[in-house]
């Protein structure tokens, strides 16, 4: 199950509503400050009901007003481990169901297939207040949001970091180092470089990789960069986290090598920068380019999906840094794009493993075969019964 949908809260009348077409198995209503999905425990639609004790919503089990046919989960939005997204328009409040089957008795067999699907809420993001640095999955012309956090190995992710200027002079955004994981904590561990050295798109060097910077870029509070999806080799998790850490320069700040956005070009074996020549980027190669970006501070708390925005006198300047996370991502698919607990890539990206034969190909190629045996048979019969009539005619 791999299908993504959202309910949008309605701000004017503050009542649960659900505003989506979902599959008739799952609803999700979206309130004030709750999120309630149902389940219908003919899950698959054949028939069959699922145990409510198999089914959870992030770390949440089902509630009390679970019944014999629906199983009901009615939580805060702070609740189950739900994650914050903030993006321009919209406060995005995340979360999985999962559907693990047991057996029913001490048997080492279960007879249904597991599932995860990602759920969300949609909240104007003029109820969170100021939403400052922003990092958001985006629609493949990057004219808004994505609704789908759910990717296919070979499938592009297209992202868009972003800072809010309301109230604030122009500024010019750089994305100093992105880094994904299997869990929202961007030290833990496996964890893959996709951005780091202070805006080189180190992972666009991959082999198997079309990662890049998108040139040039919308507006100056705003990146765009597009990552060919991936997982990790060494975890059974299918999802990831992308952590981003954003800094945003003086309007007028010079492209040098601390302030730029560089991209790898595989056919020319060069880097080229949004902005700016392309000798800032030759630091990418010797990856000396954050030097001075040690000796910076990372600004906000530790938690949340987003984090508070720091400054930093640089000069006559200010510089504002932060954090932001994107996920969970879902990536389904074969495990070809992968990447090793080390952090390195292991296969390509762009092919896919050969799919084990599927039942109607064995059918038919079955069925192919069995035409083929008939038509030998047919023939050679034929053949048989020619001889043994050419036989008697010889004899008499």
């Amino acid at each position: 199950m791999s299908s993504r949908w959202d309910s949008r809260y309605n701000g004017r009348n503050q009542q649960l509503r659900d505003l989506t077409q979902v599959p008739s198995s799952v609803s999700v209503q979206c309130g004030e400050d709750r999120m309630v999905v149902m389940v219908n425990r003919d899950f698959y639609g054949n028939g069959k009901l699922v145990k409510p004790t198999d089914l959870t919503l992030g770390s949440c089990r089902p509630g009390p007003q679970t019944t014999d046919s629906t199983v009901v989960f009615d939580n805060g939005l702070q609740e189950c481990g739900n994650l914050l997204q903030m993006t321009p328009d919209w406060l995005i409040y995340n979360s999985n169901l999962r559907y693990t089957p047991t057996s029913s008795r001490n048997v080492p067999i279960i007879r249904s297939n597991s599932a995860v699907v990602p759920v969300q809420c949609f909240y104007p993001s003029d109820l969170g207040g100021e939403a400052g640095i922003l990092l958001a999955a985006m629609t493949t012309d990057f004219s808004s949001p994505s609704s789908v956090l759910v990717f296919q190995l070979g499938e592009k992710l297209y992202i868009e970091a972003s800072l809010d200027i309301q109230n604030h002079v122009p500024m010019l955004l750089f994305v100093d180092r992105c880094v994904a994981t299997i869990t929202p904590d961007m030290d833990s561990r496996p964890s893959y470089d996709i951005i780091s050295n202070n805006g080189c798109m180190m992972d666009s060097m991959e082999e198997d990789s079309s990662s890049v910077f998108v040139s040039p870029r919308p507006q100056a509070n705003k990146l765009r960069f597009m990552v060919d999806a991936f997982r990790f080799t060494d975890s059974a998790a299918s999802t990831i986290y992308i952590t981003c850490t954003l800094r945003a320069a003086d309007i007028n700040q010079t492209p040098d090598p601390m302030n730029k956005a560089c991209s790898y070009n595989k056919a020319s074996s060069s880097w080229t920068s949004v902005e700016g020549s392309s000798g800032i980027c030759q630091c990418c190669t010797t990856r000396n380019c954050a030097t001075a970006a040690s000796q910076r501070r990372q600004w906000g708390s530790s938690s949340g999906r987003q984090r508070g925005l720091g400054k930093r006198d640089v000069g006559s300047h200010v510089e504002k840094h932060g954090t932001a996370t994107l996920g969970p991502i879902l990536v389904t698919g074969s495990k070809s794009n992968q990447v090793t607990g080390a952090g390195t890539l292991q296969a390509s990206r762009m092919t896919a493993e050969r799919e084990p034969l599927q039942l109607w190909m064995l059918v038919a190629i079955g069925s192919a075969t069995s035409v083929v045996v008939a038509v030998a048979l047919t023939v050679a019969g034929k053949c048989l019964l020619k001889n043994f009539s050419h036989k008697e005619s010889v004899q008499q």
